[in-house]
């Protein structure tokens, strides 16, 4: 299906659709449900963004699109937001200490260990890899403004408790 429109061009609603159609298999209610696992499993405020050819429909790595190799081929990026959430990564996972971190995936899944059961049920339940990155907001912001990385928040940050 040809996706031509820049995600800076989109409104939310036509964000989200797109993460949908995507990543869901058009599957509203699978989203909701990834949406709603997010919250359950994360501790109390932690933002949720989603980075990367799921929202722009561009891969970074060759500009092909997103699932360009099959069904299940492209991941998702997701990028938690707050103090809280960074806490569960080791000392050595960060790119930034405390700001931003490195990535929990399956080729470092040790590197957050208290998230990664998390993280493999969202795949599970999306069918293709997730990834994990927790950063400040601030750094998402600035990656969006100097760094053209669109991203599309899910569940908005919050002050902790």
């Amino acid at each position: 299906m040809a996706d031509p429109q820049d995600v800076k061009d989109m409104n939310e609603e036509q964000v989200e659709q797109r993460i949908v159609r995507l990543a869901f298999e058009g599957d509203a209610l699978k989203y909701r449900e990834f949406c709603a696992r997010l919250t359950a499993g994360l501790p109390e405020g932690t933002g949720v963004a989603l980075r990367g050819s799921v929202v722009t429909n561009r891969r970074w790595e060759d500009g092909k699109r997103f699932d360009a190799n099959g069904r299940g081929t492209s991941d998702l990026d997701v990028t938690l937001v707050g103090t809280k959430v960074m806490e569960f990564w080791n000392e050595d996972g960060f790119y930034i200490p405390t700001l931003h971190t490195k990535p929990l995936c399956d080729k470092d899944p040790g590197i957050a260990p208290a998230l990664n059961p998390l993280r493999e049920e969202l795949q599970k339940l999306a069918q293709r890899p997730v990834s994990f990155q927790g950063t400040a907001n601030l750094i998402l912001y600035a990656r969006d403004v100097l760094f053209d990385e669109a991203y599309y928040t899910v569940i908005e940050a919050q002050k902790a408790p």
